[in-house]
């Protein structure tokens, strides 16, 4: 016997994760190219002649994807229950391909090229429902996945490197987006350039990483726990044997065989408890208001004076990187709920720089700063932790309708968040950010006093847990 075979290969379960989280990387692509890519389109549609495009349905336009990523929460319990995670990432990895090609040209047969109207409209925002659908199933199911196939002491690790993968899709758009400004910034009719091309162009980037995931998804074996509740506990032992080696597959089968058994189990078997904490912490890691953020970026630094947008949004990307990385090497050795808490508390001091600044003739640098760390600590925080947390956290037998029900309530709150921001900033900047700060303490309190330290434990002690 070999002694990968007796250990476990490490560089299996890199190469099978660092799959999995290219569907994070479209994640973050996908939800942030409409920030570049917003105001081209909104010069584009304000041309029309045979209908008024206002800002209403701009925000609309500009939110419309997010409907499908509550679409594609839903469906991802159903169709990693029936068809497995594999499949389900597959088809996700489909979608965002045919969501990128049509976002491009909506015109498609049936519309002329470059004349804006009502029903080219509807394509386009069809179009974005469709990646939006891709979205919402990649949420539920990379991080599921990669909790399924990694070992207890690597899980929160691993799954954070989901997070930071969504942040370096978001990072990636915002420099592509950038490059592709830069290019025809000396362009005298840039304008036109903006409202006819840029845009398109900006949508039709995700493709290349869109095909690669829908190919090399096919590589990926499925999950052990999938491949139990389904009867297939020899293949389940190949994989488990491949990645823990076989000193330790066998128990961890055995493991999973025993927290089976009950195979189809109603939503509230363990309890309301745990879907409501689970669901909880998708809430507030949205009405926080990170997201807000993230999709108006270049909108706010303009508004803040800073000389070109797009750049502070790279920088501010960086930034984000970086503090993500924080929590994937510090999630295993402080635990989930001190990353939290400690998050929590610097969004709100963040939150309350920003607010204060738009009351009172505060240096340009203190907002920036204000804004820098306020997205830095949900970075460390709320973004990698939530997602551990909504995949480990709930029992094997619920876990995929549990969990599609929590990432649902997570594009919910995220398209209130998203679709009311523009509004409230508008009435009153202060508002927005105080209140935001104020969530941000509630959010703490409520991670301190209910949710569960899960470092260190199996997915099958989830069972255990919340049987008591």
């Amino acid at each position: 016997m070999s002694a990968s075979s007796k250990k476990g290969s490490p560089a299996y379960l890199a190469g099978i994760v660092l799959i999995a989280v290219i569907g994070g990387l479209l994640f973050g692509y996908d939800t942030a190219v409409i920030s570049g890519a917003e105001k081209g389109l909104q010069q584009f549609f304000s041309s029309a002649t045979g209908f008024t495009y206002t800002d209403a349905i701009h925000g609309f336009t500009t939110s419309s994807a997010l409907i499908g990523c509550i679409i594609g929460a839903f469906l991802s319990g159903f169709l990693a229950s029936s068809f497995g995670r594999k499949k389900t990432l597959f088809v996700a990895g489909i979608l965002f391909l045919l969501s990128a090609l049509g976002s491009w040209r909506p015109e498609f047969i049936f519309f002329e090229k470059g004349v804006p109207t009502s029903g080219l409209l509807i394509a386009f925002n069809i179009y974005r429902i469709l990646g939006g659908i891709g979205v919402g199933l990649a949420s539920a199911l990379c991080p599921m996945y990669i909790a399924e196939v990694s070992p207890a002491e690597k899980r929160g690790t691993l799954v954070s490197w989901n997070q930071f993968a969504i942040i370096f899709g978001q990072l990636m758009v915002y420099f592509v987006n950038f490059l592709i400004v830069r290019a025809h910034a000396n362009d005298p009719a840039v304008q036109e350039w903006a409202m006819q091309v840029g845009w398109r162009t900006m949508f039709v980037s995700e493709t290349v990483p869109a095909g690669l995931f829908a190919l090399l998804i096919l590589l990926v074996p499925e999950t052990p726990r999938y491949l139990v509740l389904s009867g297939r506990e020899d293949k389940a032992l190949e994989v488990l044997t491949r990645i823990n080696g076989y000193d330790k597959a066998g128990g961890i089968l055995q493991d999973i065989k025993d927290t089976a058994v009950e195979k189809k189990e109603r939503l509230l078997a363990y309890g309301f408890m745990v879907v409501f904490i689970g669901c909880m912490l998708s809430v507030f890691q949205q009405i926080i208001g990170i997201n807000a953020v993230l999709y108006f970026a270049p909108r706010i630094f303009e508004s803040m004076g800073m000389g070109n947008p797009m750049a502070q949004t790279v920088i501010m990307g960086i930034i984000n990187i970086s503090f993500t990385l924080l929590a994937v090497f510090t999630v295993e050795k402080l635990g989930r709920k001190p990353l939290l808490i400690c998050g929590s508390a610097g969004m709100a001091v963040g939150a309350f720089g920003v607010a204060l600044s738009n009351i009172a003739d505060l240096p340009a640098f203190i907002p920036v700063a204000s804004i820098m760390l306020y997205s830095a600590c949900f970075m460390f925080s709320w973004g990698p932790v939530c997602w551990v947390y909504i995949s480990e956290i709930f029992p094997n037998t619920i876990r995929s309708q549990a969990t599609a029900i929590a990432v649902a309530f997570q594009w919910i709150f995220n398209f209130l968040v998203s679709s009311t921001f523009v509004p409230m900033y508008s009435w009153s900047p202060f508002f927005a950010y105080a209140l935001y700060g104020v969530i941000c303490i509630v959010a703490a309190l409520f991670v301190w006093k209910l949710v569960p330290e899960t470092k260190g434990k199996t997915l099958e002690d989830m069972n255990r847990l919340w049987r008591k």
